[in-house]
């Protein structure tokens, strides 16, 4: 019975591998669509090879270039095709219409004419009994100078040939790299489209070879112009002098826009300045709580506390550690300034904190919000601290409290998008489970999103203390005090003493500050 079953299992796999291989070729042919017979063999290659070099070479590829790239939608290739083309066809323009040596010609007529005006002035030196052998030494200086010119021009423009034949070889190797390596490229577009067709472009699209030509004309004349002949396009009069150089801007328009701007700055701060005062006040006060508790308490007690909660935290080689960098802050005189650091961090962070959480738990349950908050939220961690520091100071002034809100602008992103990342990660059916049991949305939050969200959340109020302390020496730029001023006057002075040891003082309260809210939140001791 065994022996009558087997040759027909033997059948039924042979049909199996058969449809398996019409509905490939089938697939192939869909993705390519023209000349399906050749890509079916070239996938096959393709994935039957085992070294690194390809068993295969698209002829179609190699003759067009870029242009089939494009006609393909294989876009990597085409820019990188046309980037390495646009190098090979400057070095043919050079060597073969390029003014080789043209600027050491010009040199040298430069300097003709300025030999023969010393010999005119040397003419009327002897005329009127002057010193004429002054002006005739310095005639033929100026003529040797213009002879050596005129000897490196033409030793340029006797290497055309040369880079000429380099370049017609790098054509040439570009185009032999596109004809083996197409097909491969092409292959792993078709496993993108298999996986993903409706982002994956295939077949042949008469809008991505126009597009792909237009670019072609666009770039490629227009580069090799530019770099073999510079002064043709300004001769043909079809743009502004010098545009290709430099974009013809209006400084007419800057000026406007600027002075707009800053119209409006300065009426939106007397209109509010009421406002601004009063978070101005709001920050200055809980800085001064902070300052008071690390600066204004005796430093014994304040190191002995920070040494406890280390140990407590997060273990005793973390508390030994914090030791030596407190050791290493008193010692070299920065124990004042750090704790104004700290407090100064430690406002921003509290602030941070009071805000962040709470958005990011709205941005968490209100995809809505977050969509919406998602640029600006962007737009404060990427946007340059300087670009900032302007309108913080045309509203808000110098000192302490505008660097706290400068640094609040940067630091508080990552606290609001972990806490929402962390609630959007809890578990549906966890969720559900509590509901049924009786829970209303307060204790859902309280009880169930919020513990399981804490991981996420401390690793946001982590990122934001680094961040702000990343922003120590910005904010010493608007008058802040700290180790950050200490960094700007040694940068001001070239101090590179003062400077590395400032740094290595910031190092240690961020490293501090670190590790002992990991160890805080991790469980780990």
């Amino acid at each position: 019975m065994l022996d009558a079953v087997k040759p027909e299992t033997k059948v039924v796999a042979a049909s199996d591998i058969q449809t398996d291989h019409e509905e490939l070729n089938a697939s192939i042919s869909e993705f390519v669509g023209s000349n399906p017979e050749y890509y079916i063999r070239s996938f096959a290659k393709v994935h039957e090879a085992t070294g690194w070099f390809p068993r295969t070479f698209n002829t179609a590829a190699a003759l067009l270039g870029p242009i089939w790239s494009a006609t393909r939608g294989i876009w990597g290739l085409f820019w990188s095709g046309l980037l390495l083309e646009i190098l090979a066809w400057v070095q043919i323009g050079r060597g073969a219409w390029g003014e080789l040596g043209g600027d050491m010609l010009r040199q040298a007529e430069s300097q003709l004419a300025r030999a023969e005006g010393f010999r005119q002035r040397a003419i009327e030196a002897a005329a009127n009994g002057g010193d004429a052998a002054r002006f005739e030494k310095l005639a033929e200086n100026m003529t040797n100078a213009a002879e050596r010119s005129q000897g490196l021009a033409a030793a340029a423009a006797a290497e055309s040939t040369t880079i000429l034949l380099t370049g017609l070889i790098f054509l040439i190797l570009i185009r032999l790299w596109q004809g083996f390596f197409a097909n491969n490229i092409y292959e792993h577009q078709y496993e993108d489209w298999r996986v993903r067709p409706a982002k994956t472009e295939n077949g042949i699209k008469p809008r991505n070879a126009v597009l792909g030509v237009t670019l072609l004309v666009l770039v490629l004349p227009l580069t090799v112009i530019h770099f073999t002949l510079p002064t043709l396009i300004d001769s043909l009069g079809l743009f502004p002098q010098g545009a290709m150089d430099e974009f013809p801007a209006d400084r007419s328009l800057y000026s406007s826009i600027a002075t707009f701007l800053e119209a409006q700055i300065d009426a939106a701060a007397s209109t509010w300045s009421g406002a601004f005062d009063s978070i101005v006040a709001a920050v200055r006060w809980v800085l001064d709580v902070l300052t008071t508790g690390l600066v204004g308490t005796p430093w014994p007690v304040v190191m002995l506390v920070i040494v406890v909660a280390a140990w407590r935290a997060a273990g005793p080689r973390v508390a030994i550690f914090v030791v030596a960098a407190m050791t290493y802050l008193a010692l070299l005189g920065f124990w004042e300034v750090s704790m104004e650091t700290v407090a100064l961090v430690g406002a921003a962070v509290v602030i941070c904190v009071l805000f962040g959480i709470p958005l990011g738990i709205w941005f968490g349950k209100s995809p809505r919000a977050y969509a919406f908050s998602e640029p600006i939220l962007d737009l404060m961690q990427t946007l340059p601290a300087f670009v900032y520091l302007i309108p913080i100071i045309a509203f808000f002034g110098t000192g302490n409290p505008p660097g706290i809100l400068a640094t609040i602008i940067f630091g508080m992103p990552p606290v609001i998008r972990l806490t929402a990342l962390g609630i959007r990660g809890v578990p549906e059916n966890i969720k559900e489970a509590a509901e049924a049991f009786g829970a209303n949305k307060r204790q859902l939050l309280k009880d169930v999103e919020i513990p399981l969200a804490l991981p996420s959340i401390m690793a946001g109020v982590n990122q934001t203390i680094l961040m702000c302390l990343s922003m120590v020496v910005i904010i010493s730029l608007i008058g802040g005090g700290g180790l950050g001023k200490s960094i700007l006057e040694a940068l001001q002075y070239a101090a590179k003493g003062p400077g590395l040891l400032g740094g290595f003082a910031i190092l240690f309260c961020a490293i501090t500050i670190d590790r002992i809210v990991q160890g805080a939140f991790s469980g780990k001791k």
